[in-house]
Parts: structure tokens; sequence; C-alpha cells
């Protein structure tokens, strides 16, 4: 798997939000298996912790691209500006 092999290295900025959201739904069932020895156990949950982080960008990224459209005094669309453009 593609997401396995970037987060093992531990690269999770190339991740997309999907991608990186699989690779963490699937460390979380290998933990709650119960059958993954601790180190391994502890590798994973660093790994998950990347994952996250990686998730909570990607979210608040498009969060604030949803507010750069609606932002107005108002409350009126007044346009689209791309994100990160000021």
């Amino acid at each position: 798997m593609a997401e396995e092999s970037m987060t093992q290295a531990g690269d999770t900025s190339q991740l997309s939000f999907e991608d990186a959201l699989r690779a963490l739904e699937s460390i979380v069932r290998r933990l709650e298996s119960g059958d993954v020895p601790l180190d391994e156990s502890i590798s994973l949950y660093a790994q998950g912790e990347e994952l996250r982080k990686r998730c909570l960008e990607r979210l608040q990224a498009a969060e604030a691209r949803i507010q750069k459209l609606t932002v107005d005094p108002n409350g009126v669309v007044t346009g689209a500006q791309p994100f990160g453009a000021d």
C-alpha cells in the first residue's frame, strides 16, 4: 500500500486527506486488534499521531478557504479569493 510505505518513512506531507485518513484508520484497526507487539504499537501510535495532524491541517485549510468565500461584514458573498491570496 502506497500510503503505508510513506507513513513508515514518516513523510505524511504529500498524502491527500483521504489517503491519510485511510492510513490512520488502518493503524487504529491494527492497534485495536490487540495483536501488535508493544514496540510496534508504539511506532504505530506515533505514525497515527502524524497522520492525525496531517488530517487536521487539511481540514483547517479547507475551512479557511470556505471562510474566505463567505467573509463579509453583512454576511453577503462578495466573490471568491484563492486561498492564501491577500
